[in-house]
């Protein structure tokens, strides 16, 4: 039987996007997997199915290892955090270390030295790199030569946009791939029929209103904060914009939207588990990330046939056509999403002609797809 050890930085992301790779390693390969992550951390999440979650895990066989890491690489928790993982590698002979999330994998590629040395593979899979062509000067300076550096520590980089794939190659890892994202069921978004008019007015907003969805953490990198702005450049009473999603900035940026006299119009829904719904239900869709290693909440809208407002950043890069899907901005620009948004508002037709690209533009994302280059990334490493 052989033994794998997954690492990502919370439980959330290994329940949002790594749940059938653990199904496949353990029922498939019939591995002994093990999962190393802050299991306690739930702000970004329904704490009652995580929990649920959780329980399944345990009731599959699956080796749990609660980790504390630190989201800041120069968080002094993530002191112990090293130990503790660096314990869990050493004590244990795992044939493949598979790391997440930044902080985490940086700690593991350094923890996992020892045991590369005595047979183990260890693969990083790169979910954005904070360095890319639309990134500030800093992002380079800083980041840059920790990645090119720390890939010398590991045996497989695993990118999900093509921008990051062509930038890892130049490093010091031998194997490097490419897999579309980490997939999304576009299929079953697609075929989900809803009441339009009965979704809008379950979350307080006016059937013949235009709805602005956007889904994701309230963190700075999810950057909502210019689509308020944007709202308060355009000063329009049908114009709507609600925010499926939990995180620390909520307080923030219910004073922004007060303070621009739009917040009656922005809606902050918390966390959703009818996110695919209330997509079906929106008019448009807003993806303003400042950085994003593919961005699955934008696919997702575009799945549901909405047109997106989107920042231009690489990830997103991959699936947004500017003029053709949505339209793609600075991250920054106000005024350029404050213009997309208007456009976009004031004309169906165009939303409407807009769909079947959308629908054409995500289709590499589809589940099914990613899900089969990755196992096959997983066969030849542990398949021998």
């Amino acid at each position: 039987m052989k033994k794998v050890l997954i690492v990502a930085s919370v439980v959330s992301f290994i329940e949002w996007f790594n749940k059938e790779n653990v199904v496949f390693l353990k029922d498939e390969m019939n591995c002994d997997v093990h999962i190393a992550c802050n299991f306690d951390y739930m702000n970004d999440t329904d704490i009652d199915r995580t929990q649920a979650y959780i329980s399944e895990l345990k009731a599959k066989g699956i080796v749990l290892h609660n980790i504390e890491f630190a989201r800041s690489p120069l968080s002094s928790k993530n002191i112990k955090a090293y130990k503790e993982l660096r314990s869990i590698i050493n004590n244990n002979s795992f044939d493949l270390i598979h790391c997440h999330t930044p902080t985490a994998s940086m700690l593991t590629r350094i923890a996992a030295r020892k045991a590369r040395k005595k047979g183990s593979t260890v693969m990083y899979s790169c979910h954005g790199f904070h360095f890319h062509n639309a990134a500030p000067k800093k992002n380079w300076l800083i980041y840059y030569p920790i990645e090119k550096f720390l890939s010398r520590f590991c045996d497989f980089i695993v990118t999900i946009n093509k921008e990051d794939f062509n930038r890892a190659k130049t490093f010091h890892c031998k194997n490097v791939r490419y897999i579309p994202s980490v997939g999304v069921d576009i299929k079953a978004i697609q075929k989900l029929k809803i009441d339009k008019v009965a979704k809008k007015e379950s979350i307080g907003i006016p059937a013949d209103k235009t709805l602005i969805i956007s889904a994701g953490e309230l963190i700075p990198r999810k950057n909502h904060e210019v689509i308020i702005r944007a709202l308060g450049k355009i000063k329009r009473e049908d114009i709507y914009y609600a925010i499926a999603g939990k995180g620390p900035l909520k307080d923030e940026l219910i004073a922004l939207a007060k303070e621009l006299g739009v917040s009656e119009r922005v809606m902050f829904l918390g966390f959703r588990t009818d996110v695919f719904e209330l997509y079906h239900a929106a008019d448009i869709s807003a993806f303003p990330s400042k950085i994003e290693g593919l961005g699955l909440a934008g696919v997702e809208a575009m799945a549901a046939g909405v047109p997106l407002v989107s920042s231009n950043v690489h990830g997103i890069l991959d699936y947004v056509i500017d003029g053709q899907t949505g339209y793609a901005v600075d991250p920054d620009d106000v005024d350029g999403f404050a213009e997309a948004i208007q456009k976009l508002a004031d004309n169906s037709e165009l939303r409407e002609q807009m769909k079947q690209k959308c629908f054409d533009a995500v289709a590499p994302f589809e589940l099914s797809n990613a899900l089969n280059v990755m196992w096959e990334i997983y066969k030849e490493v542990l398949v021998k």
